[in-house]
């Protein structure tokens, strides 16, 4: 505990200095333009639709605001935190991440959390499909073959613990770009401390040593408990060997495999 009180210390002054720049003026004042704009329709009153036929505006007073529910993890797949930044807050893109994280450990908060941005694409977990809705983004500045230093997951924990206490967002629900779409993603690379994260609360684990995996044990049934789409199964297995084994990230399932599988299903179901 007093390790993360450390890190969230010297992560809010790397997060302070990170937002006191000016070089990108322009790009904030677009974000509070449109931010306004989403205001602006919030706070309607009475709300204007197409469905309103009775004689006065009732509104209720049970609710509040729709919440993330999932944490998706990305590298960058670019050469600097500096061209990241530039491709987020360029039109035409139309990609963008909640949070960037420089190798320095330094956070660039993007955008609020409540808000969607465009981050996981075709995407599927469990039965959701609509991972940008229900999900905060977090990309971290690495070309994709690289380790990724302690002071990105140091400041990456925090950014963790904040957002799983603010959403109460469940320990399950912490995964990365290649687990939502296998085939077409693979970050973060194999090099990502996933165990790491897990000690902290933030995604499952396992452990085989003393497992026995049942003789009607179905593989690829307990890929899809996890939350992988199975529609492809060899991408499946791919993706989630990124994420657990990252030693061996073939299209083929070993015993060793079914053993892992078997121990996590056990955590998703």
């Amino acid at each position: 505990m007093r390790k993360l009180k450390a890190l969230i210390v010297v992560t809010t002054l790397l997060v302070t200095y990170s937002c006191n720049s000016g070089k990108y003026a322009a790009t904030n004042k677009s974000y509070k333009k449109q931010v306004k704009k989403f205001a602006k329709v919030l706070t309607e009153y009475p709300v204007k639709d197409s469905f309103t036929t009775a004689a006065e505006w009732v509104g209720t007073t049970n609710f509040s605001m729709r919440k993330p529910n999932y944490v998706i993890i990305h590298h960058t797949a670019q050469d600097s935190c500096g061209q990241t930044l530039r491709t987020f807050t360029l039109p035409r893109t139309q990609v963008s991440s909640h949070y960037v994280i420089c190798k320095d450990g330094a956070i660039h908060h993007m955008l609020n959390d409540l808000l969607r941005e465009h981050h996981a694409g075709v995407s599927k977990w469990g039965n959701a499909t609509d991972l940008n809705s229900s999900s905060v983004g977090i990309e971290i500045d690495n070309n994709g073959y690289e380790t990724f230093t302690d002071e990105q997951i140091n400041s990456l924990i925090v950014v963790l613990d904040r957002l799983k206490k603010a959403y109460n967002i469940p320990t399950a629900n912490f995964i990365g770009h290649a687990d939502i779409a296998p085939g077409r993603k693979v970050d973060p690379n194999r090099n990502f401390p996933w165990q790491k994260l897990a000690q902290y609360g933030f995604g499952h684990w396992y452990d085989t040593t003393n497992t026995r995996v049942p003789d009607d044990f179905n593989p690829i049934q307990a890929l899809r408990i996890i939350g992988y789409d199975i529609k492809n199964e060899k991408n499946a297995i791919q993706s989630y060997k990124i994420h657990f084994v990252q030693k061996d990230t073939t299209k083929t399932i070993t015993e060793t495999d079914k053993k892992i599988l078997f121990e996590l299903m056990k955590k998703y179901q």
